[in-house]
């Protein structure tokens, strides 16, 4: 006998045990001989991470869609594993050091380093695995993958893989070494990814600075204007005017640009400024990167310090000065001033700023000119918000990223992978048609270290290893010569790109690698198109000739009920494993996927959680219900074979209902899969069926009983096994304690068969039933409507009814008047008056109500709140066409005013109807 009362708590942990136990996750479990594979790689989550709000949308998504498919009986390999993420770990393992007052990074030496990394790992690290096995995720945990592989072996094959990728790529001309530019974070002190900087808007200042025209050059500049905005007034200047939000920077000055068609300026190109506080004389250059409406329309050019700058430089043959150090000092140099020589970047702009103040006073064309207060964009490192991060000169290893996206881009254009929805296209193509070069190296310990060795004059050797290396070092150099390894590691980027093979034994020619590559679907975010999907679609296509994967769900962002954002400086941050905790997985779970609209933000409201695990409980109690009025599975049972409407009609709607939900997941519109699940099983099945079934249960007739129990028991079979990729656990459990009576059962119901219910639907049944349906519907929303006691018992008076009506009415009386809860249903030829009426059929049915309500005053209620609902759209109306609101209001306050709308609307209509019945 089912329990009274479904607890989550006591019941997932065993179930998940018993289908590991079970082998239901391994690859093909359950396939029939011959399937079609159907693969999911999941995105690796940090070995430091934890489970959130958005791993457990993506990991309930991908669940569903395995589920669904190994239901289907095709080979399904879900394949799990974790990124080493190498700045998250390395801080980590370096701050547990710290704490524990144990010896820093440096002291330990990188082998012994390595060493307490690994040792963190197999003791901490992976805790998310475990976390997404409460969540139910069905994922082949024995295959389970590291982009590290088994600590770091060279022989291991996820080691060999990403080695192999780097040679074989250097050989190809794809991977070189150069200096340019990169995200530098002075604190860690090692290049880090786009991905790893935030952009923080702070206020801050714009210092303009005058320096100095060299050789004693002059110049006219325009200091005021006329209408038309040609000057009228000039003043001489032996200076030049630039703005910088990082003076320090000065220091490494090696050109200012002017735009070629500035007139101020035209004369002025090839000639030299002074750098003050440095002496150093550089070129003014003509560049079309000077904006001639910004500022004085010069700008200073420092090509080691600035993206846009070193492009400037770079067109212009300029010095690349470097004026820190990896830490963010300034450098010990000689062209650097001496008092400014190791002082941090921060330091050493104040003291900059004090000196140019007081040159400005010695001398008017040199030093300080003004300070603007003024709110600017910062990067930050992403993690902490508190390091600044610096563009930085360096060596590093780039890989030719815009080769590698020609056949990438050619793979969506010509359809071969689809991005769902498809507006995810559009971003795709934008960075890939505009692909810099990727800079793959980080001056880490933690990670893959680069296969390189360096001879004595530092030419560099790449090779599967070190005996490779120096073989062709001794044959570059004709002698036997020492070599060092590259220092650096790769970025974690660089490994993760392979996943989709890497993890299915590539470069070996693994059995698992011809059966489940390519990948079928892959289900990620949409922030990390740029570094994790198209480098996929890179690396598949270049080392397998095919795309990683055929189709790309990209789910949206979770988000508060509010609509904003979550973080935990908000304090609006939604933890998934409290949420299982209080309200169970399959809550939790069906809530993500119910809310899962294609390329719409989720907000997520505690109040659904708890909508849902009534949900749970509302099947329990069904099921309990149907296992108390003995109904059990019948050995053979044909539902085709139904002779009552009732039973006929059910079988009808059940196809309907799993056809609408295997509909929703093939086309990867999860919300409306889960919604249609959710409205047959609670709106027909509990709602109606269940009701329309207990009279049966307690009457004489023994064939219609034995009939009705045994539709019952399958329609719950058909119920569980569709709503089992949503709510897996409460499901199997069901399963099991319904597999207690009748015929055995084949498997477990994760292993079982998808519902397949071609050619059951009734239309005479459906008309039958579904009329029954929208008579009682009818008399409760007036009962409701009008405020009508929910002791009284009305009667109803039907006028106008022909003979099948009245034939539905005889059979169908003790049903309407138990569940609308009626006096007496009655033919009549004339409307009473007073009465609320509706039409069903050729019939209009009548409630008279002045016994039972104040006909006028409820009248007068109804007309108050119709005038308060016109005054809230038109109020909302008002709002939303206001430019300026619109203009100013955050996303998700408009979004609101909307729902708002068309809620109030919505209900305006309900209470006209319900006016207008009362004639």
């Amino acid at each position: 006998m089912l329990e009274k009362t479904y607890e989550p708590g006591a019941v997932e942990g065993r179930i998940f045990a018993d289908w590991q136990k079970a082998d239901a996750f391994a690859a093909g479990a359950g396939a029939e001989p011959g399937a079609e594979p159907f693969t999911i790689v999941i995105p690796p989550p940090n070995v430091t991470g934890s489970l959130h709000i958005g791993h457990a949308l993506n990991n309930t998504i991908q669940d569903i869609l395995v589920r669904f498919n190994r239901m289907l009986k095709k080979d399904v390999l879900w394949q799990p594993g974790m990124d080493h993420a190498g700045i998250a770990t390395q801080m980590i393992v370096e701050r547990r050091l710290m704490e524990q007052q144990q010896p820093s990074r440096r002291d330990l030496g990188r082998e012994e380093f390595v060493r307490r990394v690994w040792e963190w790992k197999d003791e901490s690290g992976g805790t998310i695995m475990n976390q997404l096995k409460r969540l139910g995720a069905s994922a082949d945990f024995s295959r389970e993958r590291f982009t590290m592989g088994d600590h770091g072996d060279a022989d291991d094959q996820m080691v060999r893989a990403v080695t192999k990728v780097f040679v074989e790529l250097h050989k190809r001309g794809l991977i070189y070494r150069a200096k340019r530019l990169v995200n530098w974070h002075p604190g860690l002190e090692t290049a880090i990814s786009d991905l790893e900087v935030e952009n923080i808007e702070v206020k801050g200042h714009m210092w303009h600075l005058r320096y100095p025209l060299a050789d004693g050059v002059t110049y006219q500049f325009p200091i005021a204007h006329d209408e038309d905005g040609k000057p009228t007034e000039w003043e001489t200047r032996d200076y030049i005017i630039v703005a910088t939000t990082r003076p320090e920077t000065m220091l490494g000055d090696s050109g200012v640009a002017v735009h070629p068609e500035d007139e101020r300026y035209k004369d002025l190109v090839g000639k030299f400024v002074e750098l003050p506080l440095v002496g150093r004389r550089i070129p003014i250059v003509a560049d079309e990167y000077a904006d001639p409406a910004l500022g004085t329309g010069a700008v200073k050019i420092t090509p080691a310090h600035d993206f846009n700058d070193f492009e400037v430089g770079v067109r212009n043959k300029l010095e690349q000065i470097n004026v820190l150090t990896t830490r963010g000092e300034i450098i010990d140099a000689d062209f650097v001033p001496a008092p400014y020589r190791g002082l941090d970047r921060f330091a050493a702009r104040k003291a900059i700023i004090a000196d140019l103040t007081a040159l400005a006073e010695d001398n008017p064309a040199r030093g300080l000119d003004h300070i603007e207060d003024k709110k600017i964009m910062v990067p930050h490192d992403e993690k902490s918000k508190l390091v600044v991060i610096e563009p930085f000169l360096t060596d590093q290893w780039w890989v030719r990223a815009d080769v590698l996206a020609q056949p990438a881009l050619a793979a969506v254009r010509e359809g071969r992978t689809k991005f769902v929805p498809q507006q995810y296209e559009n971003t795709y193509f934008a960075w890939l048609e505009n692909i810099k070069p990727w800079c793959i190296s980080r001056q880490l310990w933690w990670g893959h270290r680069i296969p390189a060795w360096y001879g004595p004059d530092n030419e560099a050797f790449v090779a599967a290893n070190e005996a490779e290396a120096q073989a062709l070092a001794d044959a570059h150099y004709g002698e036997t010569v020492e070599l060092k390894r590259d220092e650096d590691v790769l970025d974690t980027w660089f490994s993760s790109a392979l996943w989709p093979f890497s993890t299915l034994g590539w470069p070996d020619k693994a059995a698992e690698l011809q059966r489940y590559y390519p990948t079928s679907v892959l289900v990620t975010g949409f922030d990390i198109i740029f570094f994790w999907v198209a480098r996929m679609m890179m690396m598949g296509l270049e080392f397998l000739e095919e795309e990683p994967f055929h189709t790309v769900y990209m789910h949206a962002l979770v988000r508060d009920e509010k609509g904003q954002k979550m973080s935990k400086t908000k304090g609006n941050v939604i933890d998934p494993l409290q949420l299982i905790d209080q309200y169970g997985a399959d809550a939790t779970r069906f809530t993500l996927a119910a809310m899962a609209a294609q390329g719409r933000d989720i907000r997520l409201s505690i109040n659904r959680v708890e909508g849902y695990r009534n949900f749970v409980t509302k099947l329990w109690n069904a099921a309990r219900f149907l296992e108390m009025n003995e109904c059990r599975r019948v050995e053979g049972f044909d539902p085709k074979n139904n002779k009552l409407p009732l039973n006929r009609w059910i079988v009808g709607a059940t196809a309907r209902g799993a056809a609408a939900v295997t509909r929703g997941i093939e086309d990867y519109k999860f919300n409306e899969a889960a919604n249609a699940a959710y409205d047959f099983v609670w709106g027909t099945f509990c709602d109606w069926y269940v009701e329309f079934a207990k009279p049966v249960f307690m009457g004489e007739d023994e064939v219609a009983k034995a009939e009705t129990r045994a539709t019952a028991a399958w329609a719950l079979d058909q119920i569980l096994a569709i709503l089992h990729p949503f709510m897996p656990f409460v499901t199997e459990e069901l399963w099991a304690e319904t597999g207690k009576f009748g015929p055995a059962r084949n498997s477990m119901l994760i292993l079982a068969e998808w519902p397949k219910l071609d050619g059951l639907e009734d239309a005479e049944a459906d008309a039958e039933l579904n009329w029954l349906i929208e008579v009682i519907t009818s008399v409760r929303s007036i009962r409701a409507e009008m405020n009508v006691p929910a002791s009284a018992k009305l009667p109803l008076v039907v006028v106008g009814a022909q003979e099948r009506t009245l034939a539905r009415l005889v059979a169908g009386t003790s049903l309407i008047t138990r569940l609308a809860r009626l006096d007496s249903i009655t033919p009549g030829k004339d409307i009473p008056g007073e009465s609320a009426q509706f039409v069903v059929g050729e019939a209009t049915w009548a409630l008279p109500l002045a016994d039972f309500i104040d006909i006028p005053t409820e009248r007068a209620r109804l007309e108050k709140e119709v005038g308060k609902l016109d005054a809230e759209v038109g109020q909302i109306d008002k709002k939303l066409g206001n430019e300026q609101f619109v203009a100013k209001a955050p996303e998700e306050v408009i979004e609101e005013q909307k729902t708002r709308r068309e809620a109030a609307l919505e209900r305006r209509t309900r209470i006209a109807e319900a006016l207008e019945r009362l004639r």
